[in-house]
């Protein structure tokens, strides 16, 4: 994701646009006044996700008035390319537009204020540290992606392996990295006597509170045990799930904003209709009263968030691979496809579904068949090369244990086996026309190795403990894994496809 300059902004000649913070009437627009608005949050990672979920949750808060208005957001940029996303909010007084994307073509934009500051970590870090410290800012939390949490695939505990982690744990450093920043401000509100802040994950991951605590904590005792030991005991670490599918802003969106709405935004984000929140009651110094607008408040996340995980997740892993490898760009290209719907339905009842959990006043039937006309929206136009990237951070965390545990209970996996036999062909590195595939991933060296060596090794993918664990010993996943790849690297996806799905 870029940002743009004004002048690179597309707009019809001749246009009548207006450039925010000056909203054109008709467009929605933040109905109370930000000048009051005060930042309690402060969000590690703001991207379009954010913008597009938890911004918006709370700008609907913030129109209610009254004590929500020490709710705002104050974004940290943690990465130097996130300069991008600093000069396009600055200059718009962190105003933008979230354009929500109907399958009748319908757009439906409206202005958020939620944000009422941005810092850029790279510019000056004591200055984000002692934002975070101010004890007004009573929760901070975090889309930094699942790989932003450096758990190791197989153990689960801290891979500090990172030079970025360790260079943050010298005496004095200025923090880079997220853990980092963590570390800084938990400590100092700790040397001032001011309760910690709440921290809350809001990234894909299943119990991704309780994750963002071991995380944490073991990094914390690398500086100091007894911190450590203070922020296993004493910081709030939340779990939630969260769900709106929201694909990357292009200039073509910049343009139709301007064209339909009369409104320049430097990057306003899009997305679909849907969207869903679920909170864990876990907020020692107070929170927003989300369940005001529409958030779920649980004592529990776990059955829906692995309703999402093993549903929605997972199967836009299943079309991502298959849906490239067979010539298509986009999700909704694959959803018109008939063998297409019958692998992810074939997926979600024969696999998925036998490993979830009851959630009352939850009709799964439902949300799987209104899973399938999101993913076949053509107004999202959600890229499959967005789906295939961070494999090796999504594939274990999202199919694997649902590969683990069906065939724990003796069932098949065959939908399961294509699906990582179609990233072991994707990340060859070449399409089907042979054409390059630009494989997008943490571990990109790592996994286009494994899968050049499949003409000596048919197995070779699957050989790498961090990712699969002890899969390649395990005869009922590796037999219809070998099939489906044998298919795809002779004949190619739609006949792997024809294989499972018939």
């Amino acid at each position: 994701m870029t940002g743009t300059t004004e002048a690179e902004v597309g707009t019809p000649d001749g246009a009548a646009v207006t450039r925010l913070p000056d909203v054109p009437p008709g467009v929605p627009a933040p109905p109370y006044d930000r000048s009051r608005v005060t930042a309690g949050i402060v969000h590690l990672g703001v991207g379009g996700f954010h913008r597009a979920h938890q911004a918006v949750y709370l700008d609907d808060l913030l129109a209610r008035g009254g004590d929500a208005l020490g709710w705002g957001v104050c974004g940290v940029g943690i990465l130097p390319a996130d300069a991008a996303m600093r000069d396009a909010l600055r200059a718009q007084d962190c105003l933008y537009t979230v354009v929500v994307k109907h399958a009748d073509d319908r757009l439906e934009p409206r202005v958020v204020g939620s944000l009422v500051e941005y810092l850029l970590l790279p510019d000056d870090p004591h200055a984000v540290v002692e934002r975070m410290a101010d004890p007004a800012v009573r929760i901070v939390s975090l889309t930094v992606t699942e790989g932003g949490y450096h758990v190791h695939q197989v153990t689960g505990e801290l891979d500090a392996s990172d030079p970025a982690l360790q260079a943050d744990l010298v005496p004095g450093a200025a923090p880079t990295t997220t853990f980092g920043l963590l570390l800084a401000a938990l400590r100092l509100r700790r040397e001032r006597g001011v309760p910690p802040f709440t921290v809350l994950s809001c990234d894909n991951l299943q119990g991704n509170g309780d994750i963002a605590r071991r995380m944490v904590a073991a990094y914390a005792r690398l500086a100091d045990p007894a911190l450590g030991e203070w922020v296993a005991s004493e910081v709030a670490f939340p779990n939630c799930m969260v769900d709106r599918i929201t694909p990357v802003t292009r200039d073509g969106d910049r343009e139709a904003l301007a064209a339909t709405a009369g409104l320049a935004d430097r990057w306003p984000v899009v997305c679909e209709p849907f969207t869903q929140w679920v909170v864990e009651e876990r907020f020692p110094l107070g929170r927003p009263a989300w369940e005001e607008v529409g958030v779920q408040m649980a004592d529990s996340v776990e059955p829906y968030e692995l309703i999402k995980l093993r549903l929605l997740n997972a199967s836009h892993q299943a079309i991502a691979y298959l849906g490239h490898l067979a010539g298509h760009t986009y999700a909704h290209e694959v959803l018109d496809r008939d063998d297409f719907r019958r692998l992810l339905r074939g997926y979600m009842d024969l696999e998925a579904t036998p490993t979830l959990h009851e959630v009352p006043g939850m009709d799964l039937e439902e949300y799987k068949a209104t899973l399938l006309e999101r993913f076949a929206n053509p107004q999202i136009a959600d890229t499959l090369a967005r789906l295939c990237a961070f494999s090796s951070d999504r594939i274990p965390k999202w199919l694997l244990p649902v590969v683990r545990e069906r065939l724990a209970a003796g069932g098949s996996v065959d939908h399961a086996a294509l699906v990582v036999a179609a990233w072991a062909r994707y990340a060859e590195g070449v399409d089907e026309q042979g054409r390059p595939i630009e494989v997008v991933d943490r571990l990109r060296g790592r996994v286009m190795a494994a899968a050049a060596r499949h003409e000596e090794d048919e197995l070779a993918f699957l050989r790498d403990p961090d990712l699969f664990g002890g899969l390649v010993d395990e005869p009922a996943f590796t037999e219809p894994y070998l099939r489906s790849l044998r298919t795809l690297r002779s004949t190619g996806a739609d006949a792997a496809l024809r294989e499972v799905v018939g």
